[in-house]
């Protein structure tokens, strides 16, 4: 079984991204990923997907039918990648807290990776993309009920309060994320009038997330429970 499973994984990666392996920690430049997964996975105007929407490599436009374990590994490394391309052992760490939390699993799930912080502060629209929200958090620039937080995988409760530093308050790439037009802010989060300040309300069910794509979190436990 561990060799089929190797064999296969081998298999799709090489059908579905074009003969690159999606196994690195971090992806140099975030819009690849889009590529490699055959999506715009944040549905961002400027993404390469909507011009070449296909995936990289010579085998980029192949038409073979993938199997049920390609389409449970494409949707663990879509939502990885959505959420920053989170690690392979942290995500795999966030799925065995969804197992062990009463409830649906799917839903326990993506309520944990919306509970982060620098996917909240991205919620908000503090930061125009996960990328450079978790960078926010890593650089000290945020606060979590009055208290500096700088760990992007630090879990938001029900009723926290998330603010921006001062000195970034009138950062260019602050106020232009701020007034983009590209997100609308869910209504499981709060901001005040200028954008600066907000509250976590409640953890989203799967329905209330506005992801750009469809996500199958369901795939992603039959995927980590083979």
């Amino acid at each position: 079984m561990i060799l089929i499973n190797i064999f296969m994984l081998i298999v799709c990666n090489f059908v579905f991204y074009g003969g690159v392996k999606f196994m690195s920690k971090r992806v140099n430049a975030k819009y690849k990923i889009d590529r490699r997964l055959g999506v715009n996975l944040w549905g961002r105007p400027k993404s390469p997907f909507v011009t070449r929407n296909y995936s990289p490599g010579q085998h980029g436009n192949s038409k073979s039918k993938p199997s049920d374990y390609c389409l449970q590994l494409i949707a663990k490394q879509k939502l990885r990648g959505y959420y920053g391309n989170i690690g392979e052992k942290q995500f795999r760490k966030i799925y065995a807290e969804a197992v062990r939390k009463r409830g649906d699993t799917s839903e326990n799930l993506v309520g944990l990776l919306e509970r982060r912080l620098d996917a909240v502060i991205y919620r908000m629209k503090f930061a125009i993309t996960v990328f450079a929200a978790r960078q926010m958090v890593n650089h000290g620039h945020v606060l979590v009920n009055g208290r500096k937080v700088n760990i992007p995988s630090y879990l938001i409760s029900e009723g926290d309060e998330i603010e921006i530093v001062e000195k970034m308050r009138d950062n260019l790439n602050v106020l232009g994320s701020i007034s983009s037009k590209e997100r609308d802010i869910p209504n499981y989060v709060e901001v005040n009038d200028k954008g600066t300040k907000g509250k976590f309300l409640r953890t989203p069910k799967l329905d209330d997330v506005p992801y750009p794509v469809k996500m199958e979190p369901n795939l992603v436990i039959e995927f980590y429970s083979r």
